[in-house]
């Protein structure tokens, strides 16, 4: 009687080292093996900073395509902007970008919409100069980093699920998010609004500042919706939905404002105009 041998080894019952690199939490539930794009060398986060930095001067390695891409939807439609930083986390084992291209095209908007802020302001050169690093250095990337540093606190100490204690949002993601929701008040705000100010917003009629403070409250509101959609992108948080608690009170502060005969957009074109002075 001939006996027969295998001849190959029997299959292994331990599990390989992609499966056990990507936690459950963050794994879509496809029947699907680990992308072949992911990367199992998973940095540091002071590596993946210096990195992020190092790529700051070299354009050539950018995508800037993708991320005025990445702009336009924030305004039509943030949810698919969400969607790729889901995948961005299953490829590169990470949730904030790594690519500075977003960044940088943010910069130029600064830069456009300061240049607009200096001609309905009738800035000087100087002030202008000073009026741009304030923007850039202080309400753009000082107040970024304070917003985004609490959010990131508040959220992995409150909203992160019990069994998933183990994990905690990426500080760099907790800062794209914020520059994510920053970009639409900045172009309803810093943009939009100096094509009405002088001829409509700045005038004392009800309507004016109904118009201006309206406009608060949709760039106010567009900053708060892309927040909560950010961190509802996480599977490790529960009840994301606390960030739209605030939307309500957008309504009593437009009535407040109004009652109080308070134009926001004048005043923050007075705020402007004596910062730089």
């Amino acid at each position: 009687m001939s006996h027969k041998y295998q001849t190959s080894p029997p299959p292994s019952r331990a599990q390989s080292p992609a499966s056990t690199t990507i936690p459950l939490s963050y794994r879509t539930g496809s029947p699907l093996p680990t992308p072949v794009a992911y990367r199992h060398d998973c940095m540091t986060a002071a590596a993946k900073r210096y990195k992020y930095l190092r790529r700051l001067l070299k354009f050539r390695q950018m995508d800037f395509e993708f991320a005025a891409w990445q702009m336009v939807y924030l305004f039509i439609s943030p949810q698919k902007v969400y969607r790729n930083f889901q995948y961005r986390k299953q490829t590169k084992a990470q949730f904030a970008r790594d690519d500075p291209a977003f960044v940088v095209l943010l910069c130029f908007w600064l830069c456009v919409t300061s240049v607009g802020f200096a001609l309905v302001l009738r800035l000087s050169v100087g002030s202008f100069v000073r009026f741009l690093i304030y923007t850039v250095c202080v309400d753009t990337i000082f107040a970024g980093i304070v917003v985004a540093t609490a959010l990131w606190a508040l959220t992995n100490h409150y909203l992160v699920k019990p069994t998933c204690r183990d994990q905690d949002v990426e500080w760099g993601y907790a800062f794209d998010v914020h520059l994510n929701a920053y970009f639409p008040p900045l172009i309803i705000l810093h943009f939009f609004q100096l094509f009405f100010y002088h001829v409509f917003i700045s005038q004392d009629w009800f309507i004016s500042r109904f118009f201006g403070n309206l406009l608060w409250v949709f760039a106010i509101g567009y900053y708060i919706y892309i927040t909560f959609l950010g961190y509802s992108a996480l599977p490790i948080l529960r009840q994301p939905r606390a960030f739209l608690f605030a939307l309500p009170l957008l309504l009593v502060f437009l009535a407040v404002s109004l009652l109080l005969r308070i134009n926001l957009c004048g005043m923050l074109m007075d705020f402007y105009h004596y910062r730089v002075l």
